[in-house]
């Protein structure tokens, strides 16, 4: 599940991965709440990534102390096995017919480990297609973080949730989006469902088609009748591998629903009338 954890350290490094991914251990979560963190910043000092994860960072990381480091000085401290890193890494999955390189936003352990990949992962969120532009995804970033720090949390308390697969945990969560209000981007939808009365006839429930504005601001309010998508696909882009789609609580940062499909000619890049059956 997208190489899934990396300790706390925030970096667009170009390096890619692939999809066997270190399984983090209890004992890893426990050395990461002892260590500071180093937020890794993209080398391009102008870029939204930037501006986004600090603000993120700096208004809700209190798992950790927490620095912010350059890419380059990442690379000169990311072998120190007491430090913790939150970075941006490019993976790709080697099991794939078509290896699309994603953009996953990890927390990992430092580790004398010469592939960025092989660090000790903690937690990884996929944020997008690297082809992608970057305003896909950061205008969600503070609840990525948010979420991050609480499924770490998760794991130190219940440690027999650790798996290779431990998002599929948060789909016990998944009726309860009944019980609040579905937004969605129309783009982010299936264009065999795209709009609301196609909606309707097999979700019956609450829902609105927003705007990425409409979310951050939720996100920022932490409003706890809202339940956001976080869709993960290539927007057009020639790359039509996987589609990750995640349901977020805008107010308590928790997952409602997690899954992923391979695009084809009978799945579109969007959720799909079968994620709206799943969760009604």
């Amino acid at each position: 599940m997208r190489r899934l954890a990396i300790t706390l350290a925030l970096v667009v490094l170009t390096i890619t991965t692939f999809a066997d991914r270190y399984v983090a251990r209890p004992e890893d979560i426990k050395t990461f709440l002892k260590t500071t963190t180093y937020v890794v910043l993209e080398d391009n000092p102008m870029a939204e990534y930037n501006f986004k994860i600090k603000k993120a960072v700096e208004s809700s990381w209190d798992i950790t102390p927490y620095e912010f480091i350059t890419a380059e000085e990442f690379e000169k401290v990311r072998n120190d096995i007491s430090k913790s890193f939150l970075v941006k890494l490019q993976v790709k999955f080697s099991g794939d017919r078509l290896e699309a390189t994603y953009h996953f936003l990890s927390v990992v352990l430092g580790s004398g480990v010469q592939r960025h990949t092989d660090m000790p992962d903690i937690c990884s969120v996929p944020l997008g297609y690297s082809s992608v532009h970057e305003d896909s995804y950061t205008y969600k970033m503070e609840s990525l973080v948010r979420f991050a720090q609480n499924h770490i949390r998760l794991l130190d308390n219940d440690p027999k949730l650790i798996s290779s697969n431990i998002f599929q945990h948060y789909n016990k969560n998944r009726k309860e989006t009944r019980e609040k209000e579905l937004w969605l981007l129309e783009k982010d939808i299936d264009k065999s469902i795209r709009g609301l009365a196609a909606i309707r006839k097999i979700y019956p429930h609450s829902v609105r088609i927003v705007n990425p504005d409409d979310i951050e601001q939720a996100i920022a309010e932490k409003n706890e009748n809202v339940i956001f998508l976080h869709k993960v696909g290539p927007e057009g882009t020639r790359l039509q591998a996987r589609c990750y789609k995640i349901l977020i609580g805008a107010g308590d940062d928790q997952f409602y629903y997690f899954d992923y499909h391979m695009i084809g000619k009978k799945r579109g890049d969007g959720f799909l009338a079968k994620d709206f059956k799943k969760i009604k």
